[in-house]
């Protein structure tokens, strides 16, 4: 029987929707003297809100003050202990792991609210209700960590049995401090009726009998449990508001009160005013811990000091109620009085605020408070934080990012933010002495000062300057924008062409420093806004030979990796996932990395980004992604040096599409030692360089039956991928050797007969020249002392005749050969 039965309680309905209400006994095994059962009410009986059923009389009666019901409901609004009803238990969603002990990781009750866990675990918190009629759940949380997953799981209230679902995990990585999700004021309807009122929490009260809920009670008063009415405070305390006790009242300080400036009157003056921080808090009479000069609590300074105004922010001009009024469309300031831009010039319109008598008209300042209490105290500085918010999309639906914060005690500085697109943004800054809640008011002297705001090219805003512009062709000289790729002259208003390979600084038009060249192996898009790569790289090899081309377009698609596996102090396994696109025209596809632990999905989008991987089975999600930052988004170069390249033949011919690993640093297995600087192996076929006719050799084979083939193969290793490909086998007809052999021996012998036939013919000769000689010396042997007469060496006609006559005697051929070899000998004379 799950409801109190001192005064009874009711059966299960039966069929026609009727129950008893029985007697119960107040001491186990007491079974006389109890009443008879008697017929109940009707199980679609109910009571309205601020009353409740009295089992006696089975009617509905009004709760008391200082109570309050739901009628049909039950809330749950204190939580110094877990409420009857609420189970908390902590499980391990990582089935990899199975080590990790998650029976502590549990929601913790905290006065006001409950808090989640904040390590790796799964806690759940559930409550069952039976219902009696459809119902509704309502609750307030506090969700300030996308770190953790925070899920609320509820089927349709309907009648009958019902459980509510409330879990969160944590996704934190190591060292990084997690903020616990926090529930309070948990209501469900649709309960058949309540059998008591609950008592108003202390800080709260009703007055009147019937009361659905409790009021706060205001500043400086409090209450206790089931309160009917505020108790105001003694004169040295105070009380905020819905504070269930009072607090000593501490010494006023300067940093209690502040100045501001009354509107600029006629003459040009302004008041000077000061004012306590409200709600205060401080007393003027008491003695603290400091003390001004006089060595008591600090007085607040009179009002009224007069001062001159400052003058108005530039592009403002002073009206004649010393106020301050935008200048009109064309025409600048420096904060005095408005100026037409000269002939051949245009305003630099923006804003600029440097003057802060007054809050600017699209600016505003707004004050939130934490209404969460806790007991823990916090030593941090204040945190400052920037956000954007920009239109999303015609919807008008907007997104916002956190794009920069600053903790603890910073000096005065300078911060940019660069805006590149034309859309409708709002900046938002905030700042928040600590992070943790007390109810003491704590670092009240802490502070965030702004000096300047300044936001150009702003569509309806105001100038403080003009510059020169390019004029247009047409009569009226208006100014025109420089044509792409073009700069303008400093104090000329001519546009210049940009040199080839440079791109269009957005920030700045004027001057030849707007020119940026593009990074080695990179080149300007067509509108010159920005460098891209089309995914080639040409690159001299070792010793000044070849160019070698390297051809990266089927890399051009995100590639995604991951680093090794990494562990919490819990054993919550997780990885650094990257995601890297190396290159690509204008529309090509960007890394993109998320963040999927709440709805909102974070993107970040770049050259290379990184995120942070949890395998889970959270919201039916392999994998959880939380953490994204971008590493590299704007291509600055490409930058390489020759390194060997090897790529087996057999990959090549087995390969359909290429198989990329990329391997982190063994010394940085988080891609970076310093934060900074990342470094990826990329191994990929791809990497190696386009073939060319220097990588292949030609192989000729032997003559056969007059047939030649030529083969052209590889070379060994190979050092390239694609590009040419090897040239088909070639066909040739061709003579075998025997042919020539033939040839050689018949041209042999048809050479040895003719130089013998040659040798023949110059041995008859010179035997005739002997004989003649011989002739000659016998005739002039004959007459001594007289020289002989001329003769001629030729052949006479009837000579021949006469030496054949000679060597009629025919002889062998080897006798003539001796008989030669001894006739030629030299002879003495």
């Amino acid at each position: 029987i799950p409801e109190k039965c001192e005064s009874g309680c009711y059966t299960d309905c039966d069929v026609l929707g009727s129950r008893w209400r029985v007697a119960v006994p107040n001491k186990p095994d007491t079974c006389t003297g109890l009443p008879d059962p008697v017929k109940g009410t009707q199980c679609t009986f109910s009571c309205s809100e601020g009353e409740f059923l009295d089992m006696r009389s089975q009617e509905c009666q009004k709760c008391s003050g200082g109570t309050y019901s739901l009628g049909t409901g039950v809330a749950f609004d204190e939580w110094d202990s877990m409420p009857a009803g609420f189970i908390s238990h902590g499980m391990n969603m990582n089935i990899a792991d199975i080590y990790t002990n998650c029976s502590n990781s549990t929601w913790i009750p905290k006065g006001d609210y409950i808090a989640s866990n904040i390590d790796e675990c799964t806690s759940t918190l559930s409550y069952a209700v039976s219902l009696k009629k459809a119902g509704t759940v309502s609750f307030e949380y506090f969700y300030p960590d996308n770190t953790i997953f925070f899920e609320f799981y509820v089927s349709v209230l309907n009648r009958g049995n019902n459980v509510l679902y409330w879990r969160t995990t944590s996704f934190a990585l190591v060292g990084s401090a997690v903020k616990p999700v926090l529930l309070r004021n948990i209501a469900i309807s649709g309960v058949a009726y309540t059998s008591e009122c609950f008592h108003c929490k202390p800080g709260t009260y009703s007055a009147k009998p019937g009361s659905a809920h409790c009021t706060p009670c205001p500043a400086d008063s409090y209450s206790n449990k089931g309160a009917t009415v505020c108790q105001q405070c003694e004169v040295d305390k105070y009380a905020e508001a819905g504070s269930g006790s009072c607090k000593r009242r501490p010494a006023c300080t300067t940093s209690d009160y502040f100045y501001t400036h009354t509107p600029c009157d006629s003459k040009g003056q302004t008041q000077l005013m000061y004012k306590w921080i409200e709600p205060k808090i401080c007393s003027e009479i008491v003695e603290g811990t400091v003390h001004n000069s006089t060595g008591g609590a600090v007085k607040l300074p009179a009002s009224g000091q007069m001062e001159t105004c400052p003058p108005c922010n530039p592009g403002f001009s002073v009206t004649n109620t010393s106020g301050c009024e935008p200048c009109p469309h064309g025409s600048y300031s420096n904060g005095t009085a408005c100026a037409e831009c000269p002939v051949g010039t245009e305003p630099v319109v923006g804003f600029e605020y440097k003057w802060w008598n007054k809050m600017p008209d699209n600016m505003r300042s707004s004050v939130y408070s934490r209404e969460y209490s806790d007991s823990a105290r916090s030593t941090g500085k204040g945190l400052k934080y920037l956000f954007r918010s920009t239109e999303a999309n015609q919807a008008n639906e907007r997104t916002n990012d956190m794009v920069e914060h600053w903790s603890g005690s910073t000096r005065k500085q300078s911060y940019s933010y660069l805006v590149k697109s034309n859309s409708t943004v709002s900046f938002t800054w905030g700042f928040q002495r600590t992070q943790a809640y007390s109810e003491v008011r704590q670092y009240s002297s802490d502070f965030a000062k702004m000096y300047t705001v300044q936001i150009t090219n702003v569509v309806g805003g105001v100038a403080s300057q003009c510059r020169h512009c390019a004029l247009g062709s047409g009569s009226a000289s208006e100014c025109v924008p420089c044509p792409p790729a073009h700069y303008m002259v400093n104090g000329t208003g001519v546009c210049k062409s940009c040199p080839p390979n440079t791109f269009i600084r957005a920030d700045q038009t004027v001057g030849e420093a707007a020119c940026i060249h593009c990074g080695p192996n990179t080149h300007s898009n067509k509108a010159h806004s920005a460098c891209v790569s089309d995914c080639r790289l040409d690159l001299q090899s070792t010793g000044g030979g070849e160019v070698l081309q390297y051809d990266f377009t089927p890399l051009a698609n995100i590639t995604s990796f991951q680093s090794s596996p990494r562990f919490t102090s819990k054993g919550l396994r997780y990885f650094h996932q990257f995601r890297v696109g190396l290159c690509g025209e204008e529309g090509r596809e960007v890394a993109v990395c998320v963040d999927n632990v709440t709805e909102s999905r974070k993107e970040v989008r770049g050259y290379a980004c990184q995120s942070t991987v949890v395998p889970s089975e959270v919201r039916g999600q392999s994998v959880v992604s939380s953490q994204p930052f971008t590493i590299g988004d704007t291509l600055i170069g490409k930058r390489s040096s020759f390194t060997p390249c090897r790529a087996p033949t057999v990959a090549r011919r087995i390969l359909t599409f290429d198989s990329v690993f990329v391997l982190l640093s063994s010394k940085c297995s988080e891609g970076t030692c310093d934060g900074c600087s990342f470094h990826f192996l990329w191994r990929s076929l791809y990497a190696c360089p386009l073939c060319t006719e220097s990588h292949y050799r030609e192989i000729v084979s032997a003559c056969i039956q007059g047939i030649q083939r030529t083969t052209y193969v590889w070379q060994q290793p190979l050092q390239c991928t694609g590009g040419v490909s090897l040239p088909a086998q070639t066909v040739s007809a061709c003579v075998t050797l025997d042919f020539w052999l033939k040839v050689g021996v018949s041209t042999g012998t048809v050479a040895a007969i003719l130089l013998i036939s040659i040798s023949c013919y110059f041995w008859k000769r010179t035997r005739k020249l002997e004989y003649k000689y011989s002739k000659l010396m016998m005739t002039a042997g004959d007459k001594e002392c007289e020289l002989p007469a001329a003769d001629s060496c030729a052949i006479m006609e009837g000579e021949d005749a006469e030496d054949d006559l000679i060597y009629l005697t025919k002889k062998s051929f080897f006798t003539k050969i001796k008989s030669f070899s001894r006739e030629v000998r030299p002879k003495r004379w």
